[in-house]
């Protein structure tokens, strides 16, 4: 089969395109033919070397596709289901086996490409919405990165639940997508200070809650858009790492400050279940709608790194083997 490996830490240019042997299937595992890869931030984490992992290895954490062979104690799904798995490595190739609890089977009308593109960024933007700091019509947000695939998910179901949503973008055309998923408010960071409009649409009050997947460069200042006993949620590092959190800057307006992590809110298999058919079921009613920005072929894993960490993406990144 064909897989983007990496046996060193680095830029885009580290992804090699590689022939490698099919792998074998074990005791609860699934043997699955990939239709379509999710690319995420933590991908270009791992690339990096941000997050240290044993080299070589196959890069990717998110795929759909066909189950093609199960092996033993695997009963729940069957060769010829169509399924998405998140949370394992391994997925940036044409084949890949995985554990048979991180399995999802997609329901009749959602395709693999609808899968791949929803799984990951559609379980964060749940439980940050409704787990992690649970919106209300009483509520107003700030979300970062608002034409992100986590931010126009998140917009749509922070509005699904009531909450006003103000979110930060780059250009005109990201801030045209943010409003179309909902948004009500949208602040081009290139153009002016977020923390100072943000005070304004708050009438200086601040607001309950921050969700903030940039890090370093929007820290400091989403903590000073809160109001007092706001939540400070921390779920991404696009700029580069948050090294501390000052306890005194906590103190001063009594904040919650959380740095969730997705495998903590699907760490059981009914919890993952729960959250995913929520998001099917939304996306089938037509209550969700899933933007993928674009399509690479497998080979061209680089470019589609590029081009995430360059934010000239708006949604979804997919690799199609």
């Amino acid at each position: 089969m064909k897989a983007i490996q990496i046996s060193r830490t680095g830029g885009p240019d580290v992804l090699e395109y590689v022939d490698m042997p099919d792998p074998l299937v074990g005791a609860g595992q699934v043997l699955l033919d990939v239709e379509a890869i999710g690319v995420n931030f933590i991908d270009i984490n791992v690339r990096s070397g941000r997050y240290p992992r044993d080299l070589p290895l196959v890069l990717g954490f998110e795929a759909a596709g066909r189950v093609s062979q199960v092996g033993e104690d695997v009963d729940d799904v069957s060769p010829g289901d169509m399924v998405v798995v998140l949370g394992e490595s391994g997925s940036y190739a044409e084949k890949t086996v995985v554990s048979a609890r991180r399995l999802v089977k997609l329901p009749e009308g959602v395709t693999a490409e609808t899968g791949a593109a929803l799984m990951e960024q559609g379980l964060t933007a749940h439980y940050l919405c409704h787990s992690t700091y649970l919106l209300g019509p009483e509520d107003t947000a700030l979300v970062h990165a608002g034409a992100g695939g986590v931010g126009l998910l998140l917009i749509q179901m922070a509005k699904r639940l009531g909450a006003t949503v103000i979110t930060t973008v780059s250009t005109g055309e990201k801030a045209e997508r943010a409003r179309q998923a909902g948004a009500d408010h949208t602040i081009n960071y290139t153009e002016e200070d977020f923390e100072e409009r943000v005070m304004q649409i708050s009438a200086g009050k601040g607001l309950p809650v921050v969700y903030d997947s940039v890090g370093a460069v929007t820290f400091d200042k989403s903590m000073a858009c809160l109001a007092p006993r706001g939540h400070m949620v921390l779920f991404g590092q696009a700029s580069g790492l948050v090294p501390s959190v000052s306890v005194a800057a906590i103190f001063n307006k009594s904040l919650y400050f959380t740095r969730p992590s997705l495998k903590d809110y699907m760490a059981s298999r009914d919890e993952l279940l729960q959250r995913s058919d929520d998001l099917f079921r939304w996306v089938k009613s037509g209550e969700l709608k899933v933007h993928i920005h674009d399509r690479y072929p497998l080979r061209d894993a680089a470019e589609a790194h590029r081009d995430l960490e360059g934010r000239k993406t708006t949604g979804k990144l997919l690799l199609v083997p």
